[in-house]
């Protein structure tokens, strides 16, 4: 008989509607209200997010600081700069040109302050660029040392036959080159029934796998959960699964070379997105000269399944 488990840590309240617990990405699916920001998160949030994201930021940035100094330098008189056009268009250009040089701290040697008003400006432009681009040189710093598992699951999870038991199971790869250290998995289930009254509840169960842990994974490691007495599952039929509100919470911690410590990711699967009698496509095979080939295009493939 299976055998539950003190909440991992996400709440055993639930809801008719509730919705899974952790995103496909690994992030949790928590909307937080009445949070205090700090400015110290500014720097998690600018290390964690997408680089498409993050130089679209810091590009807009760089773009307004200098257009709010160019609108600066106008007010006190472009004179102090350069010779006015009498077009205010080319002139708020010129101040706008000037900042990026003063921010930059290039200076081109075109155009120069003149006045004390100018000169003052450029200084103070000139003290804020030198600590804008430290930031950002840090935040390069940040997000290329900050240590991060690069693990690949597949995204179908099946259901099929294995050695005569029905076993739930998906598969786990690393993104990169690097060899996984170690690797080692915790799969707790978490189901949403409900309780006395009205409310919902959830249960958690730790699953039983063929391995838990390995010595190091250069390929692919296919992770099963059989489906036998001890299983939480062995309760539902095939045809039961389907409409079981439950959720897989896997976490996987292995020990990365290229960080020098262990690292974790956290992912998970609805049982609603089981496939069932199908079998993973192998990704793994030896060429010509024999020399093992792992194909990442592979991860998901699935066929059917054939006893």
């Amino acid at each position: 008989m299976a055998k539950k488990v003190k909440d991992p840590g996400v709440g055993r309240s639930s809801n008719e509607k509730a919705k899974r617990f952790i995103n496909p990405d690994g992030s949790f699916n928590i909307k937080h209200l009445n949070r205090q920001n700090s400015f110290s998160e500014s720097y998690e949030y600018l290390i964690s997010i997408g680089w498409f994201r993050f130089f679209g930021l810091i590009f807009m940035g760089y773009g307004i600081v200098n257009a709010v100094f160019a609108v600066v330098y106008i007010s006190i008189g472009i004179s102090g700069i350069v010779a006015p056009t009498g077009n205010l268009i080319q002139d708020f250009l010129n101040a706008l040109f000037f900042s990026a040089q003063t921010l930059t701290t290039l200076g081109y040697g075109a155009m120069a302050p003149t006045t004390i008003a100018t000169n003052l400006v450029s200084s103070i432009e000139a003290l804020i660029g030198l600590l804008l681009f430290s930031f950002v040189t840090g935040l390069l710093y940040g997000r290329f040392s900050t240590p991060r598992a690069n693990i690949r699951f597949s995204i179908p999870l099946v259901l099929r036959k294995h050695e005569g038991v029905d076993s739930i199971m998906f598969r786990l790869m690393s993104k990169t080159t690097n060899i996984m250290i170690r690797p080692k998995i915790e799969v707790t289930l978490s189901l949403s029934n409900k309780g006395a009254g009205e409310a919902f509840e959830n249960t958690f169960y730790t699953l039983n796998l063929e391995r838990k842990a390995i010595t190091y994974l250069p390929t692919t490691w296919t992770v099963v959960h059989a489906i036998t007495e001890d299983s939480p599952l062995y309760a539902f039929d095939r045809e039961q699964l389907d409409a079981v509100h439950g959720e897989l919470l896997i976490l996987v911690s292995y020990y990365d070379e290229s960080f020098d410590q262990e690292v974790h990711q956290t992912h998970s699967y609805l049982l609603k997105e089981l496939k069932k009698d199908m079998a993973f496509v192998p990704a793994v095979h030896y060429n010509a000269t024999g020399q093992l080939i792992l194909d990442h295009d592979l991860l998901d493939q699935t066929k059917p399944y054939l006893e």
